[in-house]
């Protein structure tokens, strides 16, 4: 059985950011290190972190001395900054850049009287640091109807569109064009991270050539699950594991060859070990 890796699976630029920052807190010496909440998206990764002595914790009441590193989604509050540093805490901010770049946008969009829409899950921890930043007045969502319920709300169909770092490109110019239909005024900006863009575009055209797919990320990263939405559309079977330990033989009766293509938060030894295991099948 042939297997065939996407060129751009694995780490994108904001988590190899991220861990980076991490493991240099966890090497400087300079006290106890602790991330507000996982650092990314993979559980692997924070285990190994953990192992160095980064702590995962949920509130900054948790942390009395130290390095606090704020998580590559984001916090959920820019108040959490001066909070920290008036606890003494050393500060080191890894937020993904691509998501600072949204939280400013959603809150220029806001201060300039727009209606505002972020395409996306509202749950996600990147999308709940937004509204941080810019206010819980925004709508998040993956609903187009939704979109014209919260606009009818409103006199002036004056909107500000922006979108989840993770979303997919189509998802989001879709809901794009449907409000250009019914809006007197529509100012979009892409928060797409061009990272994101690039994967799901290979993992797509990978997926027409293939007779399987295996995705590799954590199952509550929102990337890895929409490169698995994407790889169903093509009708094929896909498989979406966080390691190699769960790939079983018997997923590819009759497959000649299965492609491979791995999240944002995936390290380069899990997507190997994927490989090195659907080789040895």
């Amino acid at each position: 059985m042939e297997v065939i890796l996407a060129e751009h699976a694995g780490f994108c630029f904001g988590v190899k950011r991220a861990v980076k920052l991490a493991n240099d807190a966890a090497d400087s010496n300079q006290g106890k290190v602790q991330s507000l909440g996982p650092l990314i998206h993979n559980p692997q990764v924070v285990s190994q972190l953990a192992e160095k002595g980064v702590r995962k914790v949920d509130t900054l009441d948790e942390i009395e001395e130290g390095i606090v590193i704020f998580r590559s989604h984001g916090v959920s509050s820019p108040a959490l900054m001066e909070e920290a540093l008036n606890k003494g805490l050393k500060v080191v901010d890894a937020t993904c850049p691509f998501v600072t770049n949204a939280q400013k946008y959603a809150k220029q969009l806001v201060d300039e009287g727009y209606q505002v829409v972020m395409v996306g899950d509202r749950e996600h921890p990147e999308t709940r640091s937004v509204l941080g930043h810019a206010g819980d007045e925004i709508l998040v969502t993956e609903s187009f109807e939704e979109i014209q319920t919260f606009l009818n709300r409103f006199p002036k169909k004056k909107l500000g569109i922006i979108s989840q770092t993770t979303q997919t490109y189509r998802k989001f110019s879709e809901i794009v064009v449907q409000c250009l239909e019914i809006c007197e005024e529509v100012k979009i900006f892409n928060t797409i991270c061009y990272a994101t863009e690039n994967s799901q575009t290979e993992t797509e055209a990978l997926s027409q050539k293939v007779g399987a797919m295996v995705v590799v990320g954590g199952r509550n990263s929102a990337n890895t699950t929409h490169l698995a939405d994407i790889c169903r559309s093509k009708g094929i079977p896909v498989f979406h594991v966080e390691t190699a330990e769960e790939i079983q033989s018997d997923w590819f009766p009759s497959i000649e060859s299965v492609g491979v293509t791995a999240g944002a938060s995936t390290p380069d030894w899990i997507i190997n070990n994927v490989i090195d295991s659907l080789k040895r099948i």
